[in-house]
């Protein structure tokens, strides 16, 4: 079993992009690879990587480098992508409907089981294969089918209290769209991944703002 503790963040949260670079490996027939060349595609150091691999144990050989496909499917194992944790989707309006319909949840390692919405509007459309249930079934539905992940991408007025109703049934963690920090509300035990797309975007502006005008203050 890969040793786990102590492990920064910031190590963890490389852990997916290896995987996606090894899978693109993979597909291009690619059997090792060294970690300098490695590192040369993912723009990182060859002692990055290293370093990395290194809190899980010793993947690489002196001389041969990494073997592609052990190493995809060991991150894999670390990340838990086999064990398909069920999620459920909370807000089904475009960016809930968007996440849905294009997010491979498989890859992820998750399985949708749910999708709601208080709207009458969407309750009842299938998305994915899903009926939209009305958000008054949501917390049944949790008692009986004990989901235990869930994204939010409700008004982020109503967050903290969906969060806190969803933890008290049984929530473990959420991938929190809603704009609205809810980690404050909750134990430091429930895991929440909070993304703001404006802060990327934002951040994006900021660059290419300085490349196009490096002088102005």
């Amino acid at each position: 079993m890969p040793k786990k503790d102590g492990i920064s963040l910031s190590v963890i949260k490389r852990l997916p992009r290896y995987y996606r670079f090894l899978g693109m490996l993979l597909q291009d027939g690619t059997t090792r690879i060294s970690s300098k060349e490695l590192a040369q595609r993912m723009k990182l150091t060859a002692s990055q990587i290293r370093q990395d691999l290194n809190c899980f144990g010793g993947f690489g050989q002196q001389g041969y480098g990494y073997n592609v496909e052990s190493l995809h499917q060991a991150i894999g194992k670390i990340l838990g992508l086999q064990r398909h944790l069920p999620i459920i989707l909370v807000g089904a309006g475009n960016l809930g409907k968007a996440i849905a319909r294009q997010m491979d949840f498989d890859e992820a390692g998750f399985e949708l089981i749910g999708i709601f919405d208080k709207s009458p509007e969407v309750v009842g459309r299938v998305i994915r294969g899903l009926t939209v249930q009305d958000a008054s079934e949501l917390e049944a539905f949790c008692i009986t089918h004990h989901p235990v992940v869930a994204i939010l991408t409700i008004p982020r007025e109503a967050a903290d209290s969906m969060a806190q109703m969803l933890v008290s049934r049984g929530i473990k963690g959420f991938w929190n769209f809603t704009t609205h920090d809810i980690s404050h509300q909750l134990d430091p035990s429930i895991t929440v991944e909070n993304v703001h797309l404006c802060d990327s975007l934002m951040t994006l502006c900021y660059q290419v703002n300085d490349q196009l005008f490096p002088d102005e203050d």
